[in-house]
Formats: C-alpha cells, structure tokens, sequence
C-alpha cells in the first residue's frame, strides 16, 4: 500500500477518536488538545519525525516531547498507531489506570516512545532544550555521520505563560539550537477562557526577540503545516510554529475551554462522530489505516539498521562509568586529603573534586546559574559552551535557576552525558519542580547547593536557608548529601556519580576543619557512620548526630562531655535517604539506645525519626540574621559550650 493512499485526514481522526475512546473508557482525562492538535501531530510523525518503533533506544532518532503532558491520549494513540511495543491496545484500554503504561501524563519510559515525564507546564520545553544541547554535544564529540537528529516539541498556551518557557527558549536562542522545532497549539483558550482574560502577549515577537525562527499556519491545513516544518528544519535557528487550532476540534464543545478536560458524553461522542465522518466503534481503526499507521512507523527502519552497523561501536565508545582512570581520580583525592587534611570550605573541596573529575571525562558537563565560582562548579580549566562551539565542558544558564534543573534532566535523560548545575541552596526554591521530576524519572541528575546554612552570613535572611534541606529531604527517590569536610565531599560525589536516581550536593560557604581520620572505603554510602566510636553501647550515655558544617562543632561538644567524664559517640549523618535503606540492625548499631542529640543549621523538621521522643535538638528555629557567620552561629545557640550546657541538664 502507498503511503500517500490514505487521505491525511482519516489519519489525523485515528489519533482524535483513539483519544476520546481512552478518556471515555477513563471517566477522565483531557481532549482539547489531542482532537485540537492531531492534524499538526499527524503530519509531524508522517512526514518528518525519524523514528522506529522497532527501536526505541536508537540514539539517532528524532525526539518528540509532549510538553502540555495533559493531552497524554493523543501521544498514546500515535505510539500504538505506529507500533510501539510497549503501548499496546490493552494499555490503552487502561488509561489512567493502576500501573498502566498510559498514564494520566506521560511518565518517562523510552522503550514505549515517552522521551521525558511531562505534565507540570513548561518544563517539557525546558527538557527539549536540554535534549537538543545533547545531541549538539554528541554531535562535536562523535560526528555529524553519528548524530544529527532533531528534538520536536509540543506546547499549549499554559506552557508558553510558565516563566521557564521564557529562561529555557531566551537560552535555546542565545545558543543557536537550529534542530529545536516547537509546535505551538495556538488556540487562545486556557481552563479559564479566552487567554485574553490573562494575556496579551505577542508570542511571535517574543520568540523572534529570543533569536528564533517564527512562523503562524493553519493547524489544520495538512499542505502549510507540511511548509512550515520543512522551512523550520531548514532554518539554523530554533523555530516556533504557531498552529492555529480549535481546541476540541470536530466536537460540540470546539472552541469552548470545556474542551480542555473531562469525557465527552454519548451524544456528544456521536455528534464529533458525525461531524468527521467517523462511523468507527470505540478503540476501531479501520484496517486500511491501521496499516498506514504502521508503514509510517517502519519509514526509518532501514536508517536505523544502517546506523547500528556503522555508528554504534562510535557511540558505544563515548560512556560515563565509574572505573579505573575515574577510580584512580578518587584514590589520588583520598590521599591527598587525608595527609593535608585542609581547613576549607566544602564548596572550595568540591571544586576540586569536579575539576579532577571533568579531567579525565568528556562527556561530564559543569554548569550554573550565574554563580561559577561562588558555588565551585567552575574551574580554570573548565571550557564554555557557545553557539560556535559545543565541545566544551560548562554551560553558562544565566540567572535561570528553573530553567537549569529541567534542562539538565533533558540531558541526563538520554543517558549518555553525566550533567550537573549549581546555585545557593536558598535558591533551590526555584528549581524544586525540576528535582522533583527528576527523582520522579529515576535520572541520575546532580545539583550542587552552596551557602548552605545561617552561616552565609551578612547577607541576611533572604540568602539564609532554613527550611530547605527539610523541603528537599521530602522529595522521594532523592539522594540529599550534606559532607562534612572534604573527605565527605569526595565521597558523596563518588556516591552521586554511581547512583542511578538524582542527588543533591549541599555545601559550605564558611571553611570548616577536617573531621574525618580514615580514608578507608567510602563511608558515606551506608548514609551514616560512627565518626568516632571509642565508646561501647554499656559505656555511651549520648549519642551525637550531626550533618556538615556541624560535626565540627559536634566534635567539639564530644571533647568538652569526655573532659566531663560523660562518654559520647559522634555519627556523622550526610545522607538521610542511603541511611534509611539500611538495614534496621544496621541503623540501630549507628544510633545506640542512649539520648540522642541531633545537630544542624536547619529548622529540624523531619529529625524526630532519629531523635525519638527524649532527644535534643539544636537548630535555626526561625530566619537567620544579617550578621557574621559566628554571630549566626551564636545567636542560635548553634555553639559547642550552648549544646554542652544544655546536654548536662539531661545526660
């Protein structure tokens, strides 16, 4: 059968009455865009997305990512259509559903076709970017024969108002990502109505002012959307193609925000039917263009063949793994560490570590926001990225925190280049959507946070954290490392390069004194370990635990209880979640059954579960102050003859 045999529209309605059979059989779930935008998807995967359904892994395919995640049911139905293995009829059948691989958003799975999670609005985009800063990286390190693909993105009004649409397409622009194309479902509706009730913005000129190439067609005229892709793909320049649309196409409520969400009913269902000559049952496609479907999804099938017999021991050649040169790196810090045992702060320790690190690796990527040095992510022999050359080692995200977190997740996400960015811990606000999704996705992106307490100093409050370890210690399936030295330091980042989920690398501004005596094995990776354990369980009365800048003064306190004659145990606490995957033996050895003293620079939400119901603990119970680190320190009662006293009163 011809491809060109089967009218564009039948095609398009495929995609448009799978979708309202997925969320009639839901009870829920969103049509607006998928009957809205199925015309602008249909050509996109006919005409123009290299893909093959046979091989979802192949690293030189298009990407394609459903940025407004709530039009989940449109990207199942084109992945069945075309023959994803992974989404099946049944899976369809199982929208929304417990354990279904069509769920209410699109959840990261490549061997079904989904790049990246979407749903929150706008980090989708931010991914696409950082997809197409991959394959310009893969391209320079591996050649134009290896990779040379494109990164296609679907978006709604919703995604283009979130303020990181802006902080991820303003960089895609200064960068020149020629091989980003967003699909812009331009129907100036939102949940609310008419977008004109909140916006007045000139999309077209906002982007054509970021370095963009713009274009506006009719979303639902097969021969211009053909033009415009083809004029997009051609440009060198990012491109936004503004597709006008009705949103709810084809149904009663067309036009009308109603269409955003909820199932149709049954005379609605038979009305669009009607209305697009569809005469179909529900989950029924007619043979003819099933088959189409399926042609459409084997186009690329010999491409992919031929890139795997000449390009794969290439791309194979070009991996991130934690073994001899990388091990030697670790062992070579170690020594070094242990014999100079410096006084510095961990941000100053980590620096070291990555630049060591990037030395020996092409394919780790450095970078911040706005804040190289400050945070220790840039170092002297580190090498930009610029629009005229992508071979360097460090990106340059300016003052767009958001917008860093989900484009490094875009990186990660294709499994070929480690990344990891930094700021101030206290501006970890500002990227919490984009850790989130990344522990979410189970990637194993790193963010460094530096100023990591009250100690920060004279800059006040605003620069302070408090509440933040206790916020990010929440997110599920997140590794959140405080080291205490450099020591630590050097073994929490060896913990976050082997991980398979994100970390979080917290760090001092303030120096702090070396506290470990041991460069054995790593002993971050249990979570905790007993610093100093010259006690036994029959002798100890307390037990110390303390995480970072504080085990220092923890230690302190340790020395001023034995001059006491009160015996006391240090456990060194820099990562809750490894702590908490072990054993309960294991946990309790650490802990002891003495009164506990737990000790940090945060507001000490969450402790209570080490603490128990008769320990202490000394934190910052409120926003810091504009003063020295030491007067911080002081005013919180954050010093070792405060924490003493106070422990005599119990011990």
């Amino acid at each position: 059968m011809k491809l060109e045999g089967v009218m564009h529209r039948g095609l398009a309605n495929a995609i448009r009455f799978l979708s309202i059979a997925q969320v009639t059989n839901a009870g829920s779930g969103h049509l607006g865009m998928p009957l809205g935008m199925a015309d602008a998807l249909t050509v996109l995967f006919r005409h123009f997305l290299v893909f093959n359904p046979e091989n979802p892994l192949w690293p030189n395919r298009d990407r394609f990512v459903l940025s407004g995640g709530h039009g989940s049911a449109a990207l199942y139905a084109l992945l069945y259509l075309t023959g994803y293995g992974g989404m099946s009829l049944d899976s369809l059948k199982k929208f929304r559903k417990l354990d279904s691989k069509a769920s209410g958003h699109p959840e990261y799975d490549i061997s079904c076709g989904i790049e990246v999670t979407t749903g929150p609005l706008g980090q989708g985009i931010a991914n696409a970017v950082g997809m197409s800063l991959e394959e310009r990286m893969l391209n320079v390190r591996l050649g134009n024969d290896c990779i040379n693909h494109h990164v296609y993105v679907c978006v709604g009004d919703g995604d283009l108002m979130e303020g990181i649409s802006h902080e991820a397409c303003s960089l895609a622009g200064h960068l020149s990502l020629g091989r980003l194309i967003l699909l812009f479902d331009d129907n100036h509706v939102t949940i609310d109505g008419k977008i004109d009730v909140s916006t007045s913005d000139n999309i077209l000129a906002r982007y054509e002012s970021y370095g963009w190439h713009v274009a506006s067609v009719d979303g639902h005229c097969e021969k211009h959307l053909t033009e415009a892709l083809a004029a997009a793909k051609g440009d060198p320049r990012p491109s936004l193609i503004a597709c006008e649309t009705r949103i709810g196409y084809g149904s009663p409520r067309e036009n009308e925000s109603q269409a955003h969400s909820g199932a149709f009913s049954l005379s609605e269902i038979e009305k669009t039917k009607e209305k697009l000559k569809w005469p179909y049952g529900q989950f029924e496609i007619p043979e003819y263009i099933m088959q189409t479907w399926r042609v459409i999804g084997k186009r690329h099938r010999e491409n992919c063949e031929l890139w795997y017999k000449k390009q794969s021991e290439k791309y194979g050649s070009l991996k991130f793994e934690f073994v001899d040169e990388m091990k030697r790196v670790f062992r070579a810090i170690k020594k070094e560490y242990f014999v100079s045992r410096p006084f510095e702060a961990t941000r100053t320790s980590s620096q070291n570590i990555i630049s060591k690190i990037m030395d020996v690796s092409s394919n780790v990527i450095s970078g911040s926001a706005d804040l190289g040095e400050s945070t220790g992510c840039l170092s002297k022999t580190m090498v930009p990225i610029s629009r005229r050359d992508f071979s360097g080692n460090y990106l340059h995200y300016g003052i767009r925190e958001h917008a860093m977190g989900a484009i490094i997740n875009g990186i990660v996400a294709g499994g070929k280049i480690r990344c990891f960015g930094g700021t101030f811990l206290v501006f970890s606000d500002y990227m919490r959507p984009a850790i989130r999704m990344s522990a979410l996705m189970n990637i194993p992106s790193i963010f460094v946070f530096s100023h990591d307490s009250v100690g920060v100093g004279e800059d006040g409050p605003t620069h302070q954290p408090v509440e933040h370890l206790a916020a990010l210690r929440a997110i599920p399936n997140l590794n959140v490392f405080r080291p205490a030295d450099a020591m630590e330091s050097l073994e929490c980042w060896e913990c976050a390069l082997k991980s398979e989920c994100p970390s979080v690398i917290i760090l001092t501004r303030q120096k702090v004194p070396s506290v470990r005596f041991s460069d054995r094995t790593n002993l971050c990776e249990t979570g905790a370990y007993l610093l100093h354990n010259d006690v036994s369980d029959n002798e100890k009365r307390v037990t110390l635990i303390a995480t970072g800048s504080e085990v220092a003064i923890a230690l302190e306190v340790k020395k001023m209880l034995n001059d006491l004659k009160i015996s006391a145990n240090l456990v060194s606490l820099p990562c809750w979640k490894l702590f908490d995957e072990q054993s309960e033996r294991f946990r309790s050895k650490i802990l002891g059954v003495s009164l506990r003293i737990g000790i940090e620079a945060s507001n000490g939400f969450g402790w209570e579960k080490y603490l128990g119901s008769t320990g202490l603990f000394f934190g910052v119970n409120n926003f810091g102050k504009s003063c020295s680190c030491s007067e911080n320190y002081k005013f919180f009662g954050l010093t070792s003859q405060h924490i003493c006293n106070e422990i005599l009163k119990r011990a």
